[in-house]
């Protein structure tokens, strides 16, 4: 049995949501950051400075991005549309499309 590529996506969009809350936290910890003054602001500008923050800083962007780029396939599910095998895988990889072409977008405006 091998698990068709919806499924895979179907799953994967429930990690995404998981993973999304968890990053909220941190979200949390840099708005208080900035809100508590100059020096925890610099404690979290080292802290982001580290690769591995950094990577899971641009996974966090890759879920929000691929959240909803699968949202919006859901959108075109509930419209009654795409049901069919073909339409269905095509449009799984379009969604992986989209959600790393506008990761790779945010990189490249945000890049330093």
């Amino acid at each position: 049995y091998r698990l068709p590529l919806t499924g895979i996506i179907s799953i994967t969009h429930r990690m995404t949501g998981v993973l999304l809350s968890a990053g909220l936290l941190f979200v949390v910890y840099i708005v208080s950051a900035v809100a508590g003054g100059s020096a925890s602001y610099v404690a979290m500008q080292d802290l982001m400075s580290v690769w591995l923050i950094r990577l899971m800083y641009w996974g966090f962007i890759y879920a929000l991005f691929f959240h909803l780029c699968h949202g919006v396939r859901h959108l075109i599910w509930d419209a009654g549309k795409s049901f069919n095998s073909d339409t269905l895988n095509r449009y799984a990889l379009v969604e992986l499309g989209c959600s790393l072409v506008l990761t790779l977008i945010t990189l490249i405006l945000t890049s330093e």
